[in-house]
């Protein structure tokens, strides 16, 4: 007997996840294992949001809320959208979910038809074809690591067919830390806005992680018309340290918001509801604990990428926000450790973390398989010895 969904049988689990899982599985083993696994910050959540936390359950708040979430929170979104992004929206506009990959799954589930298409970018963040999947959709994937993962117009515009529904754009982008510039942006704007039906997905989760002086754009910045075909996905997860809080949001024309909220009245309800009060407190203002951990970042992007420039034959681009970096490996391809043949980014990891005990995931989880990503969401002890690890195993590859 069949027993699984024909959908459920198209999806692929998440690597990134499956990765960590594996290294921490061995560091309860004992094994010295350092991880660039992890697609979340080292540092503890700040204190004044724990607290907060803390006080909400005190006080009770533990009951279900109204499946989109508080409208305390949702004021709050509001007030940080017109803060720092000049958007200007309402309550209506916003809908909470179970973080921000609960978010995108929702906004997916009711925009997209059997067959219709979604084009992302490769290398795409790993949840993103898969979601698509589940819904039915077609991926249609634009590739952009030869050229420095920056966005190529006249690719983008041979994958628009009839059957293009939606285009999803990740700034800081995972896994490869770019930042879109104002250039790229507007010319997104363009092809959205000359198509009838076409709707943008803008991920910017790491919106605030971002360097060298860079500044974030939303596109929904760029006009009222493009601000009505743009979801905006946003959350607490990798700015304030907050990932297993599990509190992400949208924000989009009512129509869609209202049909999210519907979905998710039906699938998961409402967001932990003193998680909910606790990120009031976060979004009212970056801290200093917040502020300390994204200089961190920086500092740790600058070490990693020095380290990985000095090693022969790999390629790599310096990140420009997020806590990723993503270098070129495939130098290596058909080199050999203990007879086994090193001829994929899977294959790499797998004999990386099995001679070096070094964590790292494989390109191919983001649609590029002569990369791999490290995250530095680490201590710059680890990413040293971390490194020192690659070199001793690329060197003994014959």
């Amino acid at each position: 007997m069949d027993i699984l969904s024909e959908r459920i049988k198209q999806v692929n689990p998440s690597a990134t996840l499956q990765i960590s899982a594996k290294a921490k599985a061995m560091k309860k083993q004992g094994l010295d294992v350092i991880s660039f696994g992890a697609g979340e910050p080292d540092f503890d959540t700040p204190e004044y949001i724990k607290n907060a936390a803390i006080e909400s359950i005190k006080k009770g708040e533990t009951k279900y809320t109204p499946a989109s979430g508080i409208n305390e929170l949702k004021s709050a979104i509001v007030e940080k959208l017109k803060r720092d992004n000049n958007l200007e929206y309402t309550e209506e506009n916003i809908v909470v979910s179970c973080g921000a990959k609960h978010s995108i799954y929702n906004v997916i589930q009711v925009l997209i038809n059997p067959g219709d298409e979604v084009i992302i970018f490769s290398p795409y963040w790993v949840s993103y074809p898969e979601q698509i999947k589940l819904a039915s959709g077609v991926p249609v994937v634009v590739n952009t690591e030869d050229n420095k993962f920056r966005i190529d117009i006249e690719k983008l515009k041979e994958k628009i067919t009839s059957k293009t529904k939606l285009i999803i754009i990740n700034s800081p982008q995972n896994p490869s830390g770019c930042v879109y510039d104002k250039q790229t942006i507007e010319k997104l704007a363009e092809i959205v806005l000359n198509q009838k039906n076409l709707f943008i997905l803008s991920d910017e989760i790491y919106e605030k992680i971002i360097f060298d002086n860079k500044k974030h754009i939303s596109i929904a910045q760029l006009g009222d018309e493009l601000k009505k075909r743009t979801i905006l996905i946003n959350g607490m997860s990798k700015t304030y340290a907050m990932t297993g809080w599990r509190i992400g949001y949208l924000a989009a024309e009512k129509e869609i918001a209202s049909a999210v909220s519907k979905l998710q009245s039906q699938s998961t309800s409402n967001p932990t509801t003193f998680c909910q009060t606790a990120s009031i407190v976060g979004l009212k203002e970056l801290s200093a604990e917040v502020e300390n951990m994204l200089n961190a970042f920086a500092e740790r992007r600058n070490i990693i990428y020095n380290c990985l420039a000095s090693i022969e034959g790999i390629e790599l681009v310096k990140p420009e926000g997020a806590f990723y970096i993503f270098p070129k490996i495939s130098y290596y391809y058909g080199k050999k450790i203990d007879n086994t043949i090193i001829d994929s980014s899977i294959k790499f990891a797998e004999m990386l973390l099995e001679k070096a005990k070094v964590a790292v995931v494989p390109g191919s989880a983001f649609g590029c398989d002569e990369f791999i990503r490290l995250s530095f969401a680490t201590s710059v002890e680890n990413i040293k010895e971390g490194i020192n690890r690659i070199k001793y195993f690329l060197k003994n590859l014959k």
